[in-house]
Order: structure tokens, then C-alpha cells, then sequence
């Protein structure tokens, strides 16, 4: 084959420092386009972002060339920095590790709409619920007492 094709999406999910709900209703929209932004400066293409206090999910395209977590590194700390300056919590962090399953591209729209649904979808299911059905749904092989 003469050139390379590819479509990587990547449904992400982190969360705060010990899932602390920190992130403010009154500032998650602009986090989320913040993130977006984010995701445009570090190369990749934002598909969509959703989350509620304590976690956010992104819909991502990468390039071949990115490695996920150099990505996800930069992504969180420049964040991290951004939420600290621009709200009144100085010292916000993320918690250290992240999730990130592949996605078929006959499932993006389906995905998009997962995450705009957040709000909705946590009035009935804890993260950690949703996160075991993810690592469940994709085969992971999981530790609980990293889960939280």
C-alpha cells in the first residue's frame, strides 16, 4: 500500500485526586473545552468530552505517532495547571492513572452520546460501577484495590 490510513479513537476516562467531586458544575463546561482545546494542541482531534464533579470521559483521534501515554501525561498536567489558575482550587490534581479502550468508528456516534450523557447516567451508577463495566465489557484484567 502506497500510503497509511488509519482512524484511532480512543474513549478516555480519568478521574480526580481520590475522586474528590471537585470539579464545580459552575466551571466543568469550560474544563471540558479546555480539554478539548488541549487535546487540538497536543495533536489529537476531540470528538467529544463529557464528565461530572469527579471524572471526565473524551472521545479522541490519535495519530500513529502519539504514544498514548506521553499524551495522557501532558493532557493531565496541563490541565491540572489550567484548573489551578483558573478556579479556586491551587492545588488540583488528577489521580494517577486513566482507562482508554479503543473504539470502532460504527460505534463513535454511540460513544459521543454516552458522554454527553454523563450527568444522566451517574444519577444510577456510581464510577466505580461504570468503570468495572468498561474493564469487564473489554476483557481487562483488574486489581479492586487499584480502582479506587
Amino acid at each position: 500500500m502506497p500510503s497509511t490510513h488509519t482512524n484511532l479513537l480512543y474513549h478516555i476516562i480519568f478521574a480526580t485526586r481520590n475522586r474528590e467531586p471537585m470539579i464545580a458544575a459552575e466551571w466543568r463546561t469550560r474544563l471540558h473545552e479546555y480539554l478539548g482545546g488541549a487535546v487540538r494542541g497536543l495533536g489529537g482531534v476531540p470528538q467529544g468530552v463529557g464528565g461530572v464533579a469527579d471524572h471526565v470521559h473524551l472521545l479522541v483521534g490519535l495519530k500513529p505517532t502519539h504514544c498514548l501515554s506521553d499524551f495522557m501525561r501532558d493532557l493531565k498536567k496541563n490541565s491540572s495547571v489550567w484548573i489551578s489558575e483558573t478556579t479556586s482550587l491551587p492545588s488540583f490534581h488528577w489521580q494517577e492513572g486513566y482507562a482508554a479502550f479503543t473504539v470502532s468508528a460504527s460505534v463513535k456516534a454511540s460513544v459521543r452520546q454516552y458522554i454527553a450523557g454523563q450527568e444522566e447516567h451517574h444519577r444510577g451508577k456510581t464510577f466505580r460501577e461504570e468503570l468495572i463495566g468498561f474493564l469487564r465489557k473489554s476483557g481487562i484484567d483488574y486489581d479492586d484495590r487499584y480502582l479506587d
